[in-house]
C-alpha cells in the first residue's frame, strides 16, 4: 500500500516544483490573473518542435501554432484528468466561438508507445472536431515537453507488467504566434473560467 502513496507524492512533488518554476521566474503580466493562471511572462516556456499530426503528417510548430491555441499535455490512456481536462478546453473553445473569438485546441501526447495516429485519430474525432492531436518518436515528444517544461514520467501498475500510467503536469497553456506562451491554466476550473481569461487576455494584445 505504500508504494502508490509514494508515487503519488512524488507526481504532487514535481507538479508543484513546475507550478514554482512559472511563479518564481515570470515577470509582471500585462493582464490581471485570475485564480486560473498563472503568469508566464518573462518566463522561458515553449518553443521549436517537430510533430506527427493525427493525419500521419509530420508538421512544425510553426505550421501548428499559426493562431491563437490552447495546447495541454496529456494521455489517451489516461483513466481520469486528462479526458476531463481536454474536456474543458474544448469545451472553452466553443465558448469563444460563440462570440467568434477563433481559438485552436492542441493536444500533444506524453506517451507515443500507445499513442499512436490511430489513436489520436479516434480520440480528437471524440473530443473536438478542430482538436489537432500529436504524437512523435521518444525524442520528438521529449523536446516537446521539456520546451514547455513539461514533467512526465512512466509509472507501472503493480501487478501488472503490460499496464502502466503515465504522471505528468497537467496545464493548459494559450500560445500566440507572435508572442508564444502568454498564460497558462491550472486545471480543475470550469470552461466558462477559461474562455472568459482567454477572451481577456486576447483582448490586452
Amino acid at each position: 500500500m505504500q508504494k502508490p502513496v509514494l508515487f503519488i507524492t512524488a507526481a504532487a512533488v514535481a507538479i508543484i516544483a513546475a507550478a514554482a518554476i512559472f511563479v518564481t521566474f515570470s515577470g509582471p503580466s500585462k493582464f490581471e490573473l485570475s485564480k486560473a493562471m498563472l503568469n508566464s511572462d518573462g518566463a522561458d516556456i515553449g518553443g521549436p518542435f517537430t510533430l506527427v499530426r493525427q493525419d500521419g503528417n509530420e508538421v512544425t510548430d510553426k505550421q501548428v501554432l499559426d493562431r491563437p491555441s490552447l495546447i495541454y499535455f496529456g494521455y489517451t490512456f489516461c483513466p481520469d484528468v486528462c479526458p476531463v481536462d481536454v474536456q474543458v478546453m474544448a469545451d472553452a473553445v466553443d465558448l469563444l466561438a460563440n462570440k467568434n473569438i477563433a481559438v485552436q485546441p492542441v493536444f500533444i501526447t506524453v506517451d507515443p508507445a500507445r499513442d499512436t495516429v490511430k489513436e489520436l485519430a479516434a480520440f480528437a474525432e471524440v473530443m473536438h472536431p478542430k482538436l489537432v492531436a500529436l504524437t512523435g518518436s521518444d525524442d520528438q515528444i521529449a523536446t516537446a515537453a521539456k520546451a514547455y517544461k513539461v514533467y512526465y514520467n512512466r509509472q507501472n501498475v503493480p501487478g501488472s507488467a503490460a499496464e502502466y500510467l503515465m504522471q505528468h503536469t497537467s496545464f493548459t497553456y494559450l500560445v500566440l504566434p507572435e508572442h508564444g506562451v502568454v498564460t497558462i491554466f491550472r486545471n480543475g476550473f470550469p470552461p466558462e473560467q477559461i474562455a472568459g481569461d482567454v477572451e481577456r487576455v486576447l483582448a490586452a494584445y
